[in-house]
């Protein structure tokens, strides 16, 4: 849970890298989030015979919150890989695209430094020694 709340600590942080233990535990924390505010909201429709859109209210207003975390973490993920944060829009050519995306996402970081700064799992390791 501490890295899902240092993804949201560095809200709209764009620069620097994000390791991918910091990038997919906010990814699973993000999706059992999602998974049980629609749990509730679907519980809540039920009960209360309410529009479609209405019984989502909890998981869009969610949503709209972790966009730009969500958003600057897959940047500094990229950046981790030594891509720039713009290959993100790759995602958009349809499938190919998505794939692609997952595995820079999936990838080892540079094991040095690279021009997006320090590795962040040797800044982690020097602060523990």
């Amino acid at each position: 849970m501490g890295w899902y709340l240092g993804v949201l600590k560095k809200y709209a942080t764009f620069e620097g890298r994000a390791q991918r233990k910091e990038y997919w535990l906010f990814v699973l924390f993000n999706f059992l989030i999602s998974a049980s505010l629609l749990m509730v909201d679907f519980v809540i429709q039920q009960a209360t015979n309410q529009e479609f859109f209405v019984g989502m209210l909890l998981y869009v207003i969610y949503t709209i919150l972790v966009f730009l975390p969500a958003l600057a973490v897959t940047v500094r993920r990229l950046h981790d890989t030594n891509h720039s944060g713009w290959w993100i829009f790759i995602s958009l050519i349809p499938l190919i695209g998505s794939i692609i995306l997952l595995v820079f996402l999936c990838q080892e970081g540079d094991r040095q430094q690279n021009k997006y700064g320090v590795n962040p799992k040797a800044r982690v390791a020097s602060a523990i020694v």
